[in-house]
């Protein structure tokens, strides 16, 4: 096992450990719009809307963060959420699907997210392997392509992107709102991770955010997969990341540098210092790219 992976693996299990001790974690509320907050805790972003038809949650965390979440919910409507919709399979995102459809939540996802969550997945980055979720805790209502969800006076548009941070990323537009939950197609002010091994692609990603700027004006807020609420400016800077990175990789393998090399170059030292952490290192980072590089590159590919 190479240094990197045994670094990765262990970097993974911090982030797993951490996510063992909810009881220290403080779930966070933020207005965002009229009726639509986001919640802070550990894990992916979670977006809530609130109104006259109930609770609507877009993700739902690690499984044992469902206490702390439901009671920041509670402080927020007196109901559990009608419906939760997972932007991706991930387990940060997924892992209180079981307990809040114990409670009459609706699971709402794409369906390869379904897909995923209901057999083993490997992960070469990781070399690690996820075992099929429970049954309890898979979407019952899945789509192909794009979803709509008529509630409390508004209308979430949700908007599958294909080959991006997955095989099966939803983002959410609520569109009287003027608000954008991204899932993890967006990190915001740190480096992002792009699963390969579940399908995606670093050009899948920039096409899925080139689709939602094109939703976006200047007045639009943005939930992060990860990080703080953003703005349109935000997720053009995101963009120009991704853009920027893509490129610089991109050519160092065209020249036939090989991974070593390219760490050994630090070509995002720009970069790294306010947008590099725990998770993904500026290693890993390069890491990710270069293997993205490796396969559009390829003449298979082409």
């Amino acid at each position: 096992m190479s240094r990197m992976i045994l670094a990765a693996l262990i970097a993974m299990q911090a982030v797993l450990a951490q996510a063992q001790a909810p009881e220290e974690v403080k779930v966070e509320a933020e207005q965002v719009a009229p009726g639509v907050y986001v919640l802070y805790g550990r894990g992916g972003n979670i977006g809530v809307s609130v109104g006259a038809d109930g609770v609507f949650l877009i993700d739902d965390q690690f499984a044992n963060m469902t206490a702390p979440v439901e009671a920041a919910l509670a402080k927020l409507a007196p109901t559990p959420p009608r419906f939760v919709i997972n932007t991706h399979w991930h387990h940060d995102h997924t892992g209180g699907n079981e307990n809040l459809a114990a409670k009459g939540s609706v699971i709402v996802a794409h369906d390869n997210v379904r897909a995923r969550m209901s057999t083993e997945q490997f992960s070469e980055f990781f070399q690690r392997t996820t075992p099929p979720s429970p049954g309890a805790a898979l979407p019952v209502v899945t789509f192909s392509d794009n979803l709509s969800l008529h509630v409390n006076g508004d209308e979430l548009r949700g908007v599958h992107v294909d080959k991006a941070h997955t095989d099966g990323d939803v983002f959410i537009h609520f569109r009287k709102a003027n608000v954008i939950h991204t899932g993890d197609l967006m990190f915001h002010a740190m480096y992002p991770f792009i699963d390969l091994d579940s399908g995606g692609s670093v050009d899948g990603v920039i096409a899925a955010v080139d689709r939602m700027l094109a939703l976006a004006d200047d007045a639009t807020r943005v939930i992060p997969g990860h990080g703080k609420v953003t703005d349109r400016k935000g997720l053009q800077a995101y963009r120009a990341l991704l853009v920027t990175t893509r490129d610089r990789m991109r050519e160092r393998v065209k020249a036939g540098r090989t991974l070593d090399q390219v760490q050994a170059e630090k070509p995002f030292a720009d970069y790294d210092a306010t947008l590099a952490w725990q998770f993904i290192t500026a290693e890993r980072y390069i890491q990710i790219l270069y293997r993205d590089a490796v396969r559009a590159l390829s003449p298979a590919r082409n």
